[in-house]
């Protein structure tokens, strides 16, 4: 019976959580061919995404417009469209507790609601991040709640999504790894997703796809700890790091560049490692370099903000913070060190400013703050700019031109940094 299961190039694929991960993908389904349901439990995304509206940095209204005018898409927060879909991909949030360990609730919430329609002979695929055992030990004992058994009536794998919000690279380049339960799991996924990317690698596990995405981004979590860590001691010694991380990555192998910045955020580097990290103590073993590294990337928004009071030259300074989100070029607030500095310099009575062009407002302890528009004379009158993520629509040679002094912890302004009103981190 198996060996005649297939998944058509016009099949229907459902997609559940429509964020930075889910609404790209859904894109990218659709312009491969396969009809696509949108899933999302936010009414207000669904609202947004039926009336042309697009509340992804990386994606217009125009896009949006292009999706829906495929026929080929549809959105809705019921996941009746399950039952007659040949496979479902679960994109939705892995985030972290308020005590730092991994929360499944919307992958079991996810999971329990598609149980609900699964019928025999479907696909599911998770690629939310997390931990090896997830899949197996969490996913698939709720989508059998209903009767049915993975491997003989429905078919399971697992493929970590590696999207990079903000980054112009094409998706479909980005090799997709892909793990199932057994092979006939492994053979759907391969069919599905080898009509959207380019190459598919095959694992011999769930497990194995599982660990690969955290081995990936621990693996930067790490390094960008060293570079924190060292930007702070070439300080003392007046050593501009990024002239020296430029020097050593002209060396043809063996060296890969990672760079400072006021912390680390966003949905992966920052909460991936910990996931592995509490998996790992679950089986006794104590992954000591993510603690240091933990350790030494949430101490830089502190290290970030006494760099920032030593360019004051008053008692009451006014600051000008430029970027608030995680990254360049995205609108994504999550987990951001700039919000967490922005918070802490107001807690102390500061008078702060921020001017970022993908956050128009931001909620800080029930107070709303409002982008300000980056003038000379708003330059003029603050005592520090600090760059904490470098958009790049913003105007630097503006700043460059007009601020007393700035603090630039993501090398916005490059070898500009010779310049006595600007100091790198």
């Amino acid at each position: 019976m198996h060996d005649i299961l297939t998944i058509t190039k016009d099949a229907h694929i459902c997609v559940v959580g429509l964020g930075y991960v889910g609404l790209p993908l859904a894109r990218l389904l659709v312009e491969s061919g396969y009809q696509v349901t949108g899933i999302d439990v936010d009414e207000t995304k669904i609202r947004q995404l039926l009336s042309g509206g697009s509340y992804l940095s990386d994606l217009s209204n125009d896009d949006i417009h292009a999706l829906f005018q495929s026929g080929r898409f549809s959105c809705d927060t019921s996941f009746k469209p399950v039952a007659q879909s040949s496979a479902t991909i679960i994109c939705v949030p892995t985030p972290l507790t308020e005590e730092g360990q991994p929360d499944l609730s919307y992958v079991t919430a996810a999971a329990a609601s598609i149980s609900l329609f699964l019928q025999k002979s479907q696909l599911v695929v998770l690629e939310s991040s997390t931990f090896p055992g997830t899949t197996e030990d969490y996913v698939i004992p709720i989508l059998e709640g209903r009767g049915l058994t993975a491997g003989r009536d429905f078919f399971v794998a697992y493929s970590p999504e590696r999207i990079n919000p903000g980054d112009s690279f094409d998706i479909r380049k980005i090799p997709k790894v892909v793990g199932g339960i057994d092979p006939e799991s492994t053979r759907l996924a391969v069919e599905l997703y080898e009509k959207v990317f380019e190459r598919v690698v095959v694992v011999s596990s769930i497990r194995v796809a599982e660990l690969t995405k955290l081995l990936e981004n621990t693996q930067r979590f790490i390094n960008i700890s060293l570079m924190n860590e060292l930007a702070m001691i070439c300080d003392k010694w007046k050593i501009n790091l990024w002239e020296a991380i430029d020097a050593a990555s002209t060396k043809p192998y063996g060296f890969t560049p990672y760079f400072p910045g006021p912390g680390v955020g966003g949905h992966c580097i920052p909460v991936d490692p910990l996931y592995l990290q509490w998996i790992a103590e679950k089986y006794g073993y104590s992954l000591e370099f993510i603690k240091l590294a933990r350790q030494i990337n949430e101490a830089m928004p502190e290290y970030v903000m006494d760099r920032i009071m030593r360019l004051c030259s008053s008692n009451h300074p006014q600051l000008l913070l430029v970027g608030l989100t995680y990254k360049p070029d995205v609108n994504d607030l999550r987990e951001s060190p700039a919000v967490d500095i922005l918070k802490q310099l107001q807690a102390d009575g500061h008078d702060v400013m921020y001017h970022d062009p993908f956050i128009k407002e931001i909620d800080i302890g029930g107070r709303i703050l409002k982008s300000v528009d980056l003038t000379p004379e708003v330059l003029q009158q603050v005592d520090v700019v600090a760059i904490l993520t470098n958009h790049s629509n913003v105007d630097y040679e503006m700043i460059m031109q007009h601020a007393r002094a700035v603090l630039d912890t993501r090398n916005a302004f490059g070898m500009a940094h010779n310049r006595p009103n600007i100091e790198s981190l």
